[in-house]
């Protein structure tokens, strides 16, 4: 365990960011997750469900809790399936 005053700062604050990236990695999966079940039926819930899995993923890429060319590999990825063969 951190000893110095600042070693337990640093430790509390990776605490809080570990917990914050979680979240969001988990919202992001989810969402891709939704988006991917509810492209084979097309429509307005699709349209919704892949724009807020883009949404998702851009923040992740922004925030650094993924790489941005991962982010845009798989924005581009569910674009592409999302349009009509």
């Amino acid at each position: 365990m951190a000893t110095h005053k600042s070693a337990v700062k640093r430790a509390r604050q990776s605490l809080r960011r570990r917990a914050r990236n979680r979240n969001l990695r988990s919202r992001m999966r989810t969402a891709v997750k939704q988006a991917r079940a509810a492209l084979p039926t097309g429509g307005e819930p699709a349209a919704v469900a892949l724009k807020e899995a883009e949404s998702l993923l851009r923040r992740a890429a922004s925030r650094g809790v993924i790489p941005k060319k991962r982010a845009s590999r798989h924005i581009s990825r569910l674009a592409k399936s999302a349009k009509p063969a």
